[in-house]
């Protein structure tokens, strides 16, 4: 008999969708529906906001109303804290959606021969659930909750029975704890029994604060193991997930200009692809910031958004610099296609910088963005973060079809086709701007090192800042190389004064050859016409001779016909035919025999 085999089908844990932005993507969908989550980290990480706003996204977006249990904060204190992020708690809790609970533990009663008597705790969380219907519950924090017990064996039993009661509730629960020297909980316990284990990390750095999340473990589902960068906002929590982009990214074969013409011309005469990335770089006074801002200035006139961070000058000045070599970008300001956003690299962390630029270039959905100096991030020994920082946010403007332009700042005197932060693998295309010295003069110099997908110049190209923008000027080569400046405008001029000459050469060869031409013309006439007059006397002869002839053949016909002799008449012709013939090889051949 022939065994039926029933295929088996995958079932997915069920999840409650965070609406975190960020969080849903790393963990598959949300939470673990109808189990417990620890959220830990140290002080000032944001666990608390985190769990608060699982609840808000929940009850406003999902109908799931939501129970929020403090042990430190009183709900006056949680309603305060959180409507700086727009989280409005006191309507919540009149539509009856959230349900806030202060507990004050008095350890002096609690604790009973040694023993934690719950029952209080499970009746408060019991009576709120009902009251609302909750279907998410939050406790902040376990901290305050088993302070001043050190029985690890009774902790953990108790912290069993509180979760395995609230997975009996069906509620999705979150439980904060803080972190422990060494491990992700003080108690150490926390995280054994919880479905779901999420470390959020507050550290300092080179001066700079900076947050991240982790998932540690996920029962029953997979998940991101990296750390991600997370921001705490006016917007409240969000996650930036871009340690998880990969590289299948759509490349456009769109070609979008310079905006110097010439330059397009060096990158096969169309300019970069749309959604590359370009670097320029070189020493101070090269003028990067000039080329960033003349790309700008095409962007706008295609009518593209363009969003411009720099970290060194203000809008302001960079607008009235850019206005002295006849780039105005106000009026694209106004018009809202240019938005700058102006920060020191020092401001915050380079995550927090990350994620601040992420959600800048989501809300305005630029078409280009201008990053003006990337190397301004590098303080101390963190080329590495800072590469890794760049490598997040390329990977995110190119699944976005972004266009980005990057200006570094190198240092004279080193190799200049090495970057500060090591970014040459991410660039499409770089150019590569130096300073040329001779005959005493510093003239500007342009060339593209590397352009991927297309074919470009490998010429050392001059340029120069006009009061129209960047203008490359004419290639002169001498014996030491590229000529610039002084030396340029010398060759120029001798090759001005050489051309003349060959020029009026050129002229005098052509007016030789012009009288040559009449002249001989005139000695044709005059040959043809002395021709025609020797002609036209022969004809004259020979007519005359022709008529001689026949008038004395005709005679001699006479005489033979009144002879009656047929011989001497046929001797006659003969001869008559023998000098005719004559006659005829003296003529030519057109003239009429």
């Amino acid at each position: 008999m022939k065994q039926k085999t029933e295929s088996f089908k995958r079932a997915a844990l069920p999840k409650a969708p965070t609406s975190i932005k960020g969080l849903d993507e790393i963990t598959g969908g949300g939470l673990p529906k109808g189990r417990p989550t620890l959220v830990c980290g140290g002080a000032g990480c944001g666990k608390t906001l985190f769990a608060m706003e699982f609840l808000v996204r929940g009850a406003t977006l999902y109908n799931e109303p939501g129970v929020f249990i403090s042990f430190e904060e009183t709900e006056k204190e949680l309603t305060a804290n959180v409507a700086s992020l727009g989280f409005d708690l006191s309507g919540l809790i009149q539509q009856k959606k959230i349900w806030l609970e202060h507990f004050q533990i008095d350890r002096d009663k609690i604790e009973k021969s040694g023993d934690i008597d719950f029952a209080s705790l499970f009746v408060r969380i019991h009576s709120a659930i009902e009251n609302i219907g909750a279907k998410r519950v939050v406790i902040d924090t376990m901290e305050s909750l088993f302070s001043g017990y050190h029985n690890p064996a009774v902790l953990r039993s108790e912290l069993r029975k509180l979760l395995q009661w609230l997975k009996k509730k069906g509620v999705t629960a979150i439980i904060t704890a803080e972190r422990g020297d060494g491990r992700l909980t003080r108690q150490g316990l926390e995280e054994y029994v919880s479905d779901c284990v999420i470390l959020l990390d507050n550290r300092v750095s080179d001066q700079s604060s900076i947050r991240r999340l982790r998932i540690v473990k996920y029962r029953g589902s997979t998940h991101g193991t990296n750390e991600y960068p997370f921001l705490i906002d006016e917007d409240g929590f969000s996650v930036l997930p871009v340690t998880s982009l990969g590289l299948n990214y759509f490349s456009s074969p769109e070609r979008i200009s310079s905006g110097i013409s010439r330059l397009d011309t060096m990158l096969s005469g169309k300019g970069y692809f749309r959604g590359s990335t370009v670097l320029v770089s070189g020493t101070a006074g090269t003028g990067k910031t000039s080329m960033a801002s003349q790309f700008v200035e095409a962007a706008c006139k295609r009518g593209e958004k363009v969003l411009f961070f720099t970290f060194e000058e203000s809008p302001s000045q960079l607008v009235r610099n850019m206005c002295s070599i006849g780039i105005d970008l106000e009026p694209w300001l106004k018009k809202g296609l240019l938005q700058f956003h102006a920060t020191r690299p020092t401001l915050y962390g380079l995550e927090t910088h990350l994620t601040t630029s992420i959600k800048i270039i989501n809300k305005f959905k630029p078409h280009v963005v201008i990053l003006d100096p990337i190397n301004a991030f590098v303080i101390g020994e963190n080329q590495s973060e800072v590469k890794a920082m760049l490598l997040r946010l390329v990977d995110f403007l190119k699944m976005k079809r972004v266009t980005a332009f990057f200006t570094s700042l190198t240092s004279a005197g080193e190799n200049m086709e090495i970057s500060d932060v090591y970014v040459s693998s991410l660039i499409d295309t770089w150019l590569l701007l130096r300073d040329i010295e001779i005959g005493g003069e510093r003239n500007r110099g342009l060339y593209v090192l590397k352009s991927r997908g297309m074919a470009h110049s490998n010429q050392i190209r001059e340029f120069k800042l006009t009061d129209k923008g960047i203008e490359l000027l004419d290639v002169y080569v001498g014996p030491e190389g590229v000529l610039t400046g002084s030396a340029r405008l010398s060759q120029e001029t001798k090759n001005d004064a050489e051309q003349l000459l060959r020029q009026q050469e050129i002229l005098r060869k052509q007016y030789g050859l012009e009288r040559k031409r009449e002249a001989l013309e005139a000695q044709i006439v005059l040959l043809k016409t002395e021709f025609d007059a020797e002609q036209s006397e022969a004809l004259k002869v020979i007519g005359i001779e022709k008529a001689r002839i026949e008038r004395f053949t005709q005679d001699k016909e006479k005489m033979a016909k009144s002879r009656k002799g047929d011989n001497d008449n046929k001797v006659v012709t003969a001869g008559r035919e023998k000098k005719v013939k004559l006659l005829k090889s003296h003529l030519k051949p057109d003239e009429p025999k």
